[in-house]
């Protein structure tokens, strides 16, 4: 019997709205397959309030298109004056912040989270 070949998870996203934030919760993988989406919906959520907390505890893998994902989003947010908030990364994603120098790029708007 031949292995079925398996399906990357794809990326779901969960919305919160809290009193003073929108929380986003993520489960899966943002790559090139979901990055584009990811963004749209996120920044859709940035004229709606001054801060974002995006919840990567569900999140098991970031390719190259997720992270300038998460870039554009945090530079968007930025010019709108909305902080972007990065909590509870695995220690993969962590590695990776800091492995590409993109833990200086999210550092006081909520890399307190992240560990860093």
């Amino acid at each position: 019997m031949a292995a079925s070949p398996s399906v990357p998870r794809l990326l779901q996203l969960t919305t919160e709205q809290g009193s003073e934030h929108i929380a986003v919760r993520c489960t899966g993988r943002i790559t090139s397959e979901t990055a584009s989406d990811f963004q749209e919906t996120i920044r859709g959520l940035i004229p709606e309030t001054k801060k974002i907390v995006l919840d990567l505890t569900g999140v098991d893998y970031v390719d190259s298109s997720g992270l300038g994902a998460l870039v554009s989003i945090y530079m968007h947010a930025s010019r709108s004056e909305c902080i972007v908030e990065l909590a509870n990364p695995k220690q993969r994603i962590r590695d990776l912040f800091k492995m590409t120098k993109l833990s200086s790029v999210f550092e006081g708007s909520g890399m307190e989270h992240f560990g860093m």
